[in-house]
């Protein structure tokens, strides 16, 4: 099995950095999506069902399984003999962080879920400064891995 993960590990290694482009994608637009949700979907008619319908799309068909993906190619990867030296700390920063991304993610669809049912609290200020959530996080993982510290 080991000679077997580690054959297919460029594979997988491409195969999780394409999913997390994507889901990174995802975390980053989703929150402007709210912003223009909450500040302008009152001012144009009929623009609440748009908004809906696009957040919903980009959450279940793009950033869910990309999230999936992301998880399934990084724990593979983590199980590839020699690729993770948990001697260091990078892997546990990361991992922490991926972590973290996955429950902002589970923030996001709460949150679309409020907007949706039309008991949304937060303002368009509040969106934008959770956008800078999914950076903060992208840098320390990227800082993480790279670096290797």
């Amino acid at each position: 099995m080991a000679d077997l993960l580690f054959t297919l590990y460029p594979w997988i290694k491409a195969l999780h950095i394409m999913a997390v482009l994507s889901w990174m994608a995802g975390l980053f637009y989703l929150p402007r999506l709210f912003v223009y949700h909450v500040e302008q979907a009152e001012k144009v008619q009929d623009s609440l069902p748009i908004f809906n319908m696009m957040e919903d799309k980009l959450l279940r068909v793009i950033m869910r399984p990309a999230m999936i993906v992301t998880w399934i190619a990084g724990l593979i990867i983590v199980f590839t003999p020699g690729i993770v030296d948990w001697s260091y700390v990078w892997p546990w920063t990361k991992g922490a962080s991926v972590i973290a991304m996955t429950g902002f993610h589970h923030w996001l669809v709460t949150r679309h879920k409020l907007l949706v049912a039309g008991t949304n609290t937060l303002t368009g200020r509040h969106y934008r400064m959770m956008n800078e959530v999914p950076t903060v996080l992208m840098v320390i993982i990227v800082l993480s891995v790279i670096l290797k510290f």
